[in-house]
């Protein structure tokens, strides 16, 4: 049997054997970041010098810092500038979000479809994850919140990348199923995240996010978890998802229990996730 005969899942699975740094869903500039960070003994001229290296992915930290998504800054001129005002935090999830923003396409009409789809999803779960921190009153955990948010369905652009190289590669035998890329995407895509994430060694608590962001079973005291996994099913409901689900309840919803949130407040948050316009870069 040549490759062009193989079915599509054993494609995919050829593909994420072993170490997944071979994929291309991070900026290693952006890993490291996140890597120096949780490890807390950076300085701040580290963060501007590594920055400021890529020129490339400079302009493009400056251009997110000063479009509509952070309204009401004053022109922000120079990576210092940036990490000085906002913090070295928020600079590094400028970063990945930044370099995240040019992976979600595709030549593939539905794949590169699906990946629109998934890049608004992930920066409305981003900033809605960011919005609960603050209303909960855990103000101290919204930078965290926002990256959580924003890399929790890291594992489906990683298969949606996967189908995009057998794509490219002509290897598929047949047309892609609609029904059977979003059966792959639900099924695999917290292990492949996790193990992504593993791969790179990005931060345990993230980690936890990316595979626990589904199961029905989760630690209730994991406030990152439960903040991410609210503001994705939110998402979900205000139909900022690849798979949206309107009939979902939030006030029902065991996150809502744990975090004491009212329901003016959920619908505050689903108002927050459906107004997240396009991010202009």
């Amino acid at each position: 049997m040549n490759s062009a005969e193989k079915p599509l899942v054993e494609l995919i699975n050829e593909r994420i054997q072993g170490n997944l740094q071979h994929l291309p869903v991070f900026n290693s500039v952006a890993v490291k970041l996140q890597q120096m960070l949780a490890r807390r003994d950076f300085k701040i001229d580290e963060i501007i010098e590594m920055i400021s290296e890529d020129q490339s992915l400079a302009s493009k930290v400056l251009r997110v810092a000063n479009s509509s998504y952070y309204a009401g800054l004053s022109s922000i001129n120079t990576i210092k500038d940036a990490v000085v005002r906002l913090g070295a935090q928020e600079v590094a999830n400028m970063v990945m979000m930044a370099s995240q923003y040019e992976l979600f396409h595709s030549e593939h009409e539905y794949l590169n479809r699906s990946m629109q789809k998934l890049w608004d999803h992930s920066l409305a779960c981003a900033t809605g994850a960011k919005w609960l921190a603050k209303k909960t009153g855990y103000s101290n955990l919204a930078t965290e919140c926002f990256m959580g948010g924003l890399l929790h369905d890291i594992g489906q652009l990683a298969l949606l990348k996967v189908l995009d190289d057998i794509y490219r590669n002509k290897e598929a035998k047949s047309a892609f199923s609609e029904t059977l890329i979003n059966e792959i995407l639900d099924r695999m895509h917290e292990d492949v995240g996790y193990r992504l994430m593993k791969s790179w060694s990005l931060p345990e608590a993230y980690c936890s996010i990316v595979v626990n962001h589904h199961k029905v079973d989760f630690d209730g005291n994991d406030i990152l978890l439960l903040i991410v996994r609210l503001a994705d099913k939110a998402c979900k409901k205000a139909g900022k998802s690849l798979q949206p689900d309107p009939a979902i309840s939030l006030i029902s919803s065991p996150e809502v229990q744990f975090l004491g949130i009212k329901e003016m407040a959920l619908a505050e948050l689903e108002i927050t996730v459906e107004d997240i316009g396009e991010l202009q870069m």
